[in-house]
């Protein structure tokens, strides 16, 4: 299964949201020059998450996005559905009740054997998307950040909202 760049992203900055202040946020322009990424796209994202509750709008002086709810509250799973859609990745178009061998749909009662395995599949990647929160993601990434790493990015933020 293929993911958009998108879902990086918004992850990125649903982490990087959730070490802002309760009253303060981030524009869309700064969170974007934060990741190198386009700024026109992040914001098609940060609308998604915005729609979706993940994130909200803040508006005036300070104001930007914020996290809508607490990071230990949000999954990684609301994240990529925000941005994905919450549509199965895999679509089962009955091909075996097709060509000279198909039959009716009386023909097969039981779901394919082929979209049951890519359905618990699904199911399986969604439970592990569902178990891992935005707070423990910050954990991942301090884990796996030098120290300068994150003296860079702490310094970035403490200017940016002061």
């Amino acid at each position: 299964m293929r993911m958009s760049d998108g879902v990086e992203w918004a992850l990125h900055v649903c982490a990087l949201l959730a070490v802002v202040p309760e009253d303060k946020g981030l524009t869309a322009a700064r969170l974007a020059e934060f990741h190198g990424v386009p700024g026109a796209y992040l914001a098609k994202h940060l609308q998604a998450l915005t729609r979706a509750g993940v994130c909200e709008a803040v508006p005036g002086r300070g104001g930007g996005y914020r996290l809508a709810k607490r990071a230990k509250d949000i999954t990684v799973l609301d994240v990529v559905e925000a941005v994905e859609g919450r549509t199965r990745a895999f679509q089962c178009s009955e091909i075996r009740q097709r060509g000279p061998a198909g039959g009716s749909a009386s023909d097969y009662r039981n779901v394919c054997g082929i979209a049951r395995v890519m359905y618990d599949a699904e199911a399986a990647y969604r439970d592990v998307l569902e178990g891992v929160t935005i707070n423990d993601l910050l954990g991942r990434f301090l884990a796996g950040a030098s120290v300068a790493a994150a003296t860079r990015s702490a310094a970035w933020l403490q200017e940016e909202l002061s």
